[in-house]
C-alpha cells in the first residue's frame, strides 16, 4: 500500500531499488553459504588428513581414533552400525575443522564470496539498464534481464515481487544508483551474522560440507562379512560380483561361538578358510560346513570371496585383549575353553595396533 501510494516517477524507481535489495537479502545469504560450503568442502578434502582420500583411508583414521579413545560403546557402534559411525565421524571432523579454522579460513571465504556476489549483482543491474535503454524497454524487460544474469547464483524470480506494483518505474539509472547505495548495507548485515553457530546450520541440509563429504565418501558397499562383520571395500553400492576385503577380523566380534557352547570363536576368517579340517554351522540346526567350502552354506556366505591368508594384523587381537570383559558382557559369551585368547595376542601393544593400520590398510 505504501509503495503504491508513493511510487510515481523517480520516487518509484528509488523505492523499487530499495525493495529489490531487501528481497535479495535471503537469497544472497543462502548463495554465500552454499558457495562457501563448496569451497570449504574442497579445502577439507585437501587439508584434512582423515578426509583427503578414499574410504579405506577414512576407515584407517576411524580405527586410530577409536584406539586413542578406547571407548567400547563407540567400537561396538562402528562394528554393528558402520555406516552410521562413518557419518558421525565425518560430521565431527568437519565440525572440528570449521571451529578451528573459522576465523582464518572460513570467514575470509565468506567475505570474499559476499564481495564477488555484490559485484555480480551490480554488474547485472548495470547491464540490464543498458539493455533496456538500447531496446527502449520497460521495467519488465529490466527485471527479466536482471534475474536471468543472476540465475546461476541466486534463487530469485518475478514471484518474489508479487504484490509489488512497479509498472511506472522508468528511471533505470536512478534504480541502479539506489541499489549501489543500499546493497553494501545489506551485505554488511549478512556479514555481521556469520559465525560458527550459523554456519553451516543455516544451510539447506544437502549443501552442508559434512553432507557433501558423506555423499562423496559413503556412496559405496556397506555389506558386512557374515562371520566377522568387516565391511566390503568395494567403492560401488549394489555392485556386481563378490564382496571382499583385504583383511578380516576375529569372528567372535560377529558373535560367533564354538558349536553348542558360549565360548567365543577366536578364529580370523582368512586363516579359517585356509584350514582343511575346521568347520562351522550357519545355524545350530544345520550340518557343519568346512570353512574352506564356506560358499556351500549358500545365502550371504556364497556372496563373499574370502582368500586364505595366514597373516593376522595385530589390531583386532589387541582390541579383544583390551576389551575382553566388555565383549563377554556385551555378547554374554566368554573367552574360555576352545575360545581362550592365545597368549601371543596379549603381547601386542596399542602401538602395535597403530602400526598395523599403516601397514595393512
Amino acid at each position: 500500500i505504501i509503495f503504491q501510494k508513493h511510487c510515481h516517477g523517480p520516487t518509484s524507481a528509488a523505492i523499487f531499488g530499495e525493495i529489490i535489495c531487501q528481497k535479495l537479502k535471503d537469497p544472497i545469504e543462502q548463495s554465500v553459504y552454499k558457495k562457501t560450503a563448496r569451497d570449504l568442502t574442497d579445502e577439507i578434502r585437501s587439508n584434512c588428513e582423515s578426509l583427503n582420500g578414499n574410504r579405506s583411508n577414512l576407515e584407517k583414521h576411524i580405527l586410530k581414533k577409536l584406539a586413542e579413545q578406547e571407548n567400547f560403546d563407540k567400537y561396538m557402534n562402528y562394528i554393528c552400525k558402520p555406516r552410521d559411525h562413518f557419518k558421525s565421524f565425518i560430521r565431527d571432523e568437519v565440525s572440528q575443522y570449521i571451529n578451528d579454522q573459522f576465523s582464518v579460513r572460513v570467514l575470509p571465504k565468506m567475505e570474499e564470496n559476499i564481495k564477488l556476489l555484490q559485484q555480480k549483482i551490480m554488474k547485472a543491474a548495470h547491464e540490464s539498464t543498458e539493455h533496456v535503454q538500447v531496446n527502449s524497454g520497460d521495467v519488465g524487460l529490466w527485471w527479466k534481464s536482471f534475474t536471468q544474469q543472476l540465475s546461476d547464483v541466486l534463487i530469485f524470480s518475478e514471484k518474489d515481487l508479487s504484490g509489488v506494483k512497479h509498472d511506472d518505474v522508468d528511471d533505470f539509472n536512478l534504480l541502479e544508483d539506489v541499489m549501489r547505495q543500499e546493497l553494501p548495507t545489506i551485505m554488511s548485515d549478512i556479514s555481521s551474522r556469520f559465525n560458527t553457530k550459523t554456519f553451516p546450520v543455516k544451510l539447506d541440509y544437502k549443501f552442508r560440507p559434512d553432507e557433501l563429504l558423506i555423499h562423496h565418501l559413503c556412496q559405496c558397499c556397506w555389506v558386512q562379512c557374515p562371520f566377522c562383520k568387516v565391511i566390503c571395500t568395494n567403492t560401488i553400492e549394489n555392485h556386481g560380483g563378490d564382496h571382499s576385503v583385504p583383511f578380516h577380523r576375529v569372528t567372535g566380534l560377529g558373535g560367533w561361538c564354538h558349536y553348542k557352547t558360549t565360548h567365543f570363536s577366536t578364529q580370523i576368517c582368512t586363516s579359517a578358510v585356509a584350514s582343511s579340517i575346521q568347520s562351522f554351522c550357519p545355524n545350530l540346526s544345520d550340518k557343519p560346513v568346512l570353512w574352506r567350502d564356506y560358499r556351500r552354506a549358500g545365502g550371504v556366505y556364497a556372496d563373499w570371496s574370502i582368500t586364505p591368508d595366514l597373516s593376522e594384523p595385530p589390531y583386532w587381537k589387541w582390541f579383544v585383549c583390551r576389551f575382553q570383559k566388555d565383549l563377554e558382557k556385551y555378547y554374554n559369551n566368554t573367552f574360555e575353553g576352545k575360545g581362550e585368547i592365545p597368549d601371543e595376542w596379549r603381547t601386542h601393544s596399542k602401538q602395535d595396533a597403530f602400526d598395523s593400520l599403516n601397514k595393512y590398510i
